[in-house]
């Protein structure tokens, strides 16, 4: 027992305790770093913020799915893997609908409707972009999450249910199988081809940020909603009698089913409320990029279970913290290591944290 206590304190304080100062050291040494750069030019310190920016718009797209994939684990406790392929789901029906809209009287309804599959149309021929299609790619938001939490609702319904007892394991493995079918159910509708859906953002003259006059509507309009929509997240969470029955569940689902919490109906709600999210965050991410494929949400997948570890399993802020750490850090790495060896820097980073804080920034919290 002493040499375990000698090995676990040193002059009173835990190894935990070390590896976190030896963690803020580092951090320090990389700011100390940057500020050196930009002060002996040989950054640009417009090229650093433009580093930042980019991660904050990543983040908040990571933060929105991973907050829906929190809030199943929260209250389901099981791990979806099914997740990216709702996202990708969000992606492909919302902008379906997009086309369908924004297309009439300009291609042919079966183009529209297979998202241009045959090469029958193009973004730039229906003018898809914010200030060239508003109304559609409005629609296309909308859709996107009811079409996502539609599909949700019936993969619960066919088979999550019927699997509600048999334990997380079970329920990981199915969740496995179900992205498979999604993904090649899209396959089989869409095609296997990556698409340009959208048109370059335009840009708004403006004196607001620093590192350049203007500023792509498109990443704009992303940054708004991902804001509203956390904003409305903890207002839900917070101050409505589903927040707390929601929080009650989380914290113990035998107890808020005796005290007369309708476990059920909880369910449902995080089901429309968690894929909700997650539909707009597949259909934001395709409006900021342009492109779109069947893999979208697959490749995104790594990035927003690591937002959930991170932030520390079951919470929904901890899954928005991890999501802009996850995302800043992906991209303010750019500052010191090749862009493909990012997501290097971004799990490296995670992997730090959770050995200093083991059940992640906010751990032992669920649902908030």
């Amino acid at each position: 027992m002493a040499l375990a206590d000698g090995r676990r304190y040193l002059k009173g304080v835990t190894i935990e305790q070390w590896f976190g100062l030896v963690l803020l050291a580092g951090l320090g040494a990389l700011l100390l770093d940057l500020a050196r750069r930009i002060v002996l030019g040989e950054l640009r310190f417009g090229t650093f913020s433009l580093f930042f920016w980019r991660g904050l718009i990543d983040g908040l797209i990571i933060a929105l799915a991973a907050a829906g994939l929190s809030m199943t684990y929260a209250i389901l406790k099981f791990a979806n893997f099914s997740h990216g392929d709702l996202v990708t789901t969000g992606a492909f029906t919302g902008w379906t609908a997009a086309y369908v809209v924004g297309g009439v009287g300009v291609a042919e309804f079966r183009t529209r409707i297979l998202l241009n599959a045959d090469r029958g149309t193009s973004a730039r021929e229906l003018d898809m972009h914010l200030f060239g299609a508003p109304l559609a790619i409005g629609i296309g938001l909308l859709v996107a999450a009811v079409g996502t939490i539609l599909v949700a609702l019936a993969i619960d319904r066919l088979v999550y249910k019927r699997m509600r007892n048999a334990g997380g394991i079970p329920l990981l493995i199915a969740s496995i199988g179900v992205a498979l079918v999604l993904r090649y159910l899209i396959v089989f509708v869409y095609g296997e081809q990556t698409r340009g859906v959208t048109r370059s953002s335009p840009t708004i003259e403006h004196d607001l940020v620093f590192w350049t006059d203007s500023l792509p509507v498109h990443q704009f309009v992303l940054v708004v909603i991902g804001v509203v929509l956390m904003i409305a997240l903890h207002i839900l969470l917070q101050h409505t009698k589903l927040g707390t029955s929601m929080r009650a569940m989380a914290d113990n689902r035998d107890l808020a089913l005796v005290t007369g919490i309708p476990t059920e109906r909880v369910i449902l709600m995080t089901w429309i409320v968690g894929a909700g999210l997650t539909g707009v965050a597949g259909y934001l991410v395709v409006l900021e990029q342009g492109t779109l494929s069947f893999n979208t949400g697959w490749f995104l997948l790594l990035l927003i279970f690591s937002a959930v570890i991170l932030g520390g399993i079951g919470s929904v802020y901890g899954a928005i913290a991890g999501g802009l750490i996850i995302g800043l850090a992906t991209n303010v790495s750019l500052v010191w290591i090749p862009g493909d060896l990012t997501n290097v820097a971004a799990f490296t980073l995670m992997i730090l944290i959770l050995i200093f804080r083991p059940s992640g920034i906010f751990g032992g919290v669920e649902t908030a």
